[in-house]
This record gives C-alpha cells, sequence and structure tokens, in this order.
C-alpha cells in the first residue's frame, strides 16, 4: 500500500549498484539478454532498466519488485497515490524529466520522492542538492511515472497568465493592430506567439486530438479534446481572438482578412521532438469566427492493420475485401471516429512496389510513402469529381477518395470501380447497413451499387475503462435488458467493469479510446436485392448474415470483456437497431 511505503522509505543514500549484473546473479535475465539489451541502449540512449523492458526481457512490475527487495526501498503506485500539485511542482519540471522522478510527500526535514531508477546515484545527488532536505526514497513505475508529469506539470497557468497579458495589453484598437501586425509577420516574440506556443505543447502533452477557440460575448474559450471528451482549459478576454485568429490564419496560409466565410488550411510544428501537422477549420459565428484545430501527428500516422484494435477475425475479413482487384469498400462513421485511420491502415496494406495508388484528399491529413496523394482545392475548381476523372487516365491500381460528399463524386467513383479499379473510401452514416439508403439520397442508382459494392466497414471510438481503477459493475435493468437481448445470455453471468476514477484517469474511470467495429459484406443475395432496388428486404437480410454482427454487440463484447462499460455502449447505440 501507499502509506506503508510511506513510513518505511528509505532516507538513506543508495549503493550504487550494477543493475544488469545484479539481474544476471538472481537470474531474473540472461547473460545474452543483457548483451542484447547494451547493443540496442548505444542506439536509444534509454536507460538499461528501460531498455530490458521494451525488449520484452522482463516487465516492469517484476523489475520494481526485484529493486523494491534488493534495495529494500518500498514501491508506490502512483495510480491510487494521493498525488498533490504542491507538492510536485516543489521540483522543478526539469529534473522531474531528467531524472526521471516526482516528489510524492514534503515533511518539514525530509521530502520523499518516486524514482524510476533508484541506482541512479548522480541523480540523488543533484537532487538532494537542489532540494535542500534530505531524500526519502521510493520505486514508481515509469509507465505511471510519465504520463503523472505530463498531468502535473500542464501548462495551464502558464496559457493563463499570458492570455490575461495579452487581453490587458490589447485596447479594442489595439487588437486590430495586432491584426495587422500578424499579416505583416511582425509577432515572432509578441505574447500572441507565446500563447500559441504553449496552447499546442500543452495539448501535445495531455493527448489532445482537437483544440476548440469559441468567441462569446464576454470571452473567449479555450477547450480540448481528451479521449472524445472535451475539457475546458483556459477562457480569457475576448479580444484575444483578434490576433490569436490572425496568426492562426498567417501559419496556416488562410486570407486573414477574410471573416466572412469558412475557411480551411494547415501548418506544421515541432513540439517534444515530434513533427507535428496542424489542420485549421475557421467558421464566422455570432461574436467573431470560431476555430478548431485538429493534432496529426506524422509518426503516428501510418499503423498497420494489425495494430488499429480491430478484431483478429474481423482483420482476415476486411484483409481480404481490400485485396479484391475491383469494387468499393466504404468505411463510414461520424466525423472523429477514426475512418481515416482505417482508410490509411488499409492503404498500407495494399502498398506494394507492383500497386500504382491514386488518392484524392481534402486535407491531405498524412504523407505516405510510395502513394500519389492530390490536395483537393475547390477555390481552384480542383475538386474531387474533376481529380477523379483524371485519375481514370493515370492508369491506377487503387484509388483512395477521401470522402463521397456529393452526387457526382459517388457516381465517378461507382464507374471506376466496376471498370477494373478497386475504390476506397468514407462516407458519414450511422451504421453499415444505413450506408445503401444514404448513398441512393446522394443520387447512386442502385444497379451500379450492386455492381460495385463488395463490402461496408462502420466504426466508432468508444472509451476505455481505466485499467488502474478497474473494478466489476452491476448493470442496471436497461443495461441488463440490453445486454440479454443483444447477447443472448444472462447479464450477470458476465462480470462487467467500470472505473471508480483514479489520477491515471483524472478520476473519470475512463483512460484512452479503443474502436467498435461492424462489417457487412455484399455478397451475391444482397447484391440481387440491391439491383432490384428493395432497400428495406436489404437491410432485413443483411442482419440475417451470419457473419454479420451489429456495433450493438461487437460493444458489448467488448465491454463484457472489461475493455470499457456497458454504459458507454447504451450511449453509443442509443437510436439503433441491435
Amino acid at each position: 500500500m501507499a502509506e506503508e511505503g510511506v513510513v518505511s522509505a528509505q532516507t538513506a543514500r543508495p549503493r550504487k549498484v550494477r543493475l544488469g549484473d545484479l539481474l544476471i546473479t538472481h537470474g531474473v535475465i540472461t547473460q545474452e539478454q543483457l548483451d542484447s539489451a547494451l547493443v540496442s541502449q548505444k542506439k536509444t540512449g534509454r536507460k538499461l532498466g528501460r531498455e530490458l523492458i521494451e525488449s520484452g526481457f522482463l516487465t516492469e512490475n517484476r523489475l520494481a519488485d526485484f529493486l523494491s527487495k534488493q534495495l529494500n526501498i518500498p514501491v508506490i503506485d502512483l495510480a491510487q497515490f494521493p498525488l498533490n500539485e504542491a507538492v510536485i511542482r516543489r521540483l522543478p519540471e526539469t529534473y522531474s524529466r531528467r531524472y526521471r522522478v516526482i516528489a510524492l510527500e514534503d515533511n518539514p526535514d525530509s521530502m520523499l520522492i518516486g524514482m524510476a531508477d533508484p541506482t541512479d546515484i548522480f541523480a540523488y545527488d543533484e537532487l538532494s542538492r537542489v532540494i535542500g532536505k534530505t531524500l526519502a526514497l521510493a520505486i514508481v513505475r515509469e509507465g505511471e511515472l510519465m504520463p503523472a508529469i505530463d498531468r502535473y506539470f500542464r501548462r495551464s497557468a502558464e496559457i493563463t497568465g499570458l492570455a490575461q497579458e495579452l487581453g490587458t495589453g490589447l485596447a479594442p484598437t489595439a487588437a486590430e493592430k495586432a491584426s495587422a501586425d500578424a499579416a505583416a509577420g511582425d509577432l515572432n516574440d509578441a505574447p500572441v506567439v507565446k500563447f500559441l506556443q504553449s496552447l499546442l505543447e500543452d495539448a501535445l502533452q495531455v493527448g489532445a486530438s482537437d483544440i476548440h477557440i469559441e468567441p462569446e460575448e464576454k470571452s473567449l474559450r479555450i477547450r480540448l479534446r481528451q479521449d472524445g471528451v472535451l475539457h475546458v482549459q483556459t477562457t480569457t478576454d475576448p479580444r484575444v481572438a483578434v490576433p490569436l485568429l490572425s496568426r492562426l490564419k498567417l501559419m496556416a496560409g488562410l486570407d486573414i482578412s477574410e471573416k466572412r466565410l469558412p475557411q480551411d488550411g494547415r501548418f506544421h510544428f515541432k513540439a517534444r521532438n515530434r513533427e507535428i501537422d496542424v489542420r485549421l477549420s475557421t467558421v464566422p459565428v455570432q461574436f467573431g469566427e470560431s476555430a478548431v484545430m485538429r493534432i496529426l501527428n506524422q509518426n503516428s500516422g501510418l499503423i498497420g492493420l494489425d495494430q488499429i484494435g480491430m478484431p483478429p477475425r474481423l482483420v482476415e475479413r476486411f484483409r481480404r475485401l481490400i485485396h479484391t482487384p475491383n469494387g468499393m469498400v466504404l468505411v463510414t462513421g461520424p466525423t472523429g471516429s477514426g475512418k481515416t485511420t482505417t482508410l490509411y491502415s488499409a492503404l498500407s496494406d495494399i502498398n506494394t512496389p507492383d500497386v500504382k495508388i491514386l488518392t484524392v484528399e481534402d486535407p491531405v491529413e498524412f504523407r505516405l510513402p510510395g502513394i500519389c496523394q492530390v490536395q483537393a482545392n475547390p477555390k481552384i475548381d480542383l475538386t474531387f469529381a474533376r481529380i477523379l476523372r483524371t485519375f481514370l487516365r493515370q492508369d491506377p491500381d487503387v484509388i483512395l477518395v477521401g470522402e463521397m460528399r456529393d452526387q457526382e463524386t459517388v457516381e465517378i467513383g461507382l464507374r471506376a470501380a466496376i471498370t477494373g479499379h478497386f475504390v476506397l473510401s468514407s462516407l458519414h452514416t450511422n451504421d453499415a447497413i444505413s450506408t445503401i439508403v444514404r448513398l441512393i439520397d446522394m443520387g447512386a442508382e442502385p444497379y451500379l451499387m450492386a455492381a460495385a459494392l463488395r463490402g461496408v466497414l462502420a466504426q466508432r471510438l468508444i472509451r476505455k475503462v481505466c485499467e488502474s481503477c478497474s473494478e466489476k459493475h452491476v448493470l442496471d435493468d436497461r443495461e441488463k435488458a440490453l445486454v440479454e437481448a443483444c447477447l443472448g445470455v444472462t447479464a450477470l453471468a458476465i462480470p462487467f467493469k467500470r472505473g471508480k476514477g483514479c489520477n491515471v484517469c483524472g478520476q473519470s474511470g475512463y483512460h484512452g479510446r479503443i474502436a467498435v467495429y461492424e462489417l457487412l459484406e455484399v455478397d451475391g443475395e444482397l447484391t440481387r436485392l440491391l439491383q432490384q432496388g428493395k432497400t428495406m428486404e436489404f437491410a432485413t437480410a443483411a442482419k440475417l448474415k451470419p457473419t454479420y454482427h451489429s456495433l450493438r454487440k461487437n460493444g458489448l463484447a467488448l465491454a463484457a470483456a472489461g475493455r470499457t462499460s456497458a454504459e458507454q455502449i447504451v450511449r453509443l447505440t442509443y437510436g439503433m437497431d441491435g
């Protein structure tokens, strides 16, 4: 327990040990594993303990328990320990990150600190000098430590301070002048630049996917979307909006004088040794312009099908569909459901030197090697439909259409799919079966869909139960009825879980997100119904297919496995058929 660890924490200077030799002596690793880790360490620069864990030679828990026993230092679970932000900040962030430590308790004569590597004597001596107190040591797992440092050393106070400084220094006319200065590119040292840099780095630090800048009558509200949920970052003076939006437009190559029409652009920046692209969208609202920045991490843009969280059997079926020589496969879901990630994963699976792949996107979110990507630009009449018509003269094998947006694009895509090309695209629909009705509503001919459509993958992103604080959960009557109707088993027989809240998940009970899918394969029977335009019969027949499992059923299977909560699935599938 954390309290027991605090009582018995070591206050003497730790003895110097050679971690590798110690692990070998006690049979935790072999000499060959140590040699391999040392070779890798020279390339990565990581600590030996971390290298052994990353190489799979031992687990983080085993290393922590081993060091605890050998050095007589307690292990503290940061997920459950009562962390105090004021205490944590007693140790400067640079030292916490450099030496992988965190301040846990500040007593009159000593400070309890958690170390990922308690054998680091140099770190101990340096921290003693900086803190000026006797140090009591405890071991913390690095996998818990670094996220905690990210959470508690956020730039919230800095952002609020910069926003206040910016707002205080801007009279109404000064705000317009700042906008003009932005046009001249004369804001390199201005508070607005520091404010924007801090805002972007804070969003990156907490894993936010989007930054929302929302002007209101008497304030400017900035919110971050984390794990699909919006959280207020700061609320500041509305005068900050003018120079901030001007600077963003300048960075994204937009027209800063145009405030009456929506605009879209992107810009690039580097933070924390990561290459980041930001997609910017602005729209005029009642009290100015609202902007949303979507953060695109270029280092994680290309993920294989086996890594996106799709069940293995579904991966096998989906892979079979995308490797057909012609036809169309659609990926559907609302905005922010991970469609682009799935499409890019499919492309990476198809992409070989003997396959010509062309994409038309708006915007091009990630650069893919070996693939010709075209950015649509409606301002110069470079539309999806026009690019698609040109693509057919470029001798492609595979065509990716970022989104089916209008009747002309749908029709050209379908015709390309029945003339020897394989077409991948996305569409905004609630589920796989309703995709047919949506395409007909957009003007697609049923006979074209019957000839072209091979399958539809619908997906959503749902919140994961926090593994650090998950506990058994008894379903309410509505959830029980849903489980029993959908899975055909008694709800009491399944150990459903939910998170009670801890330091890791910010007391929310959820940490991270996972995708839930449904795949509809269009076979001979469904093709005949499509040809005849029988959409109701098509939907009924599709649901009866033994290989078809709805979003609700697949989602409840994830809940039954403890990956998410039944509450999340009820919310996700509200209004859908089982």
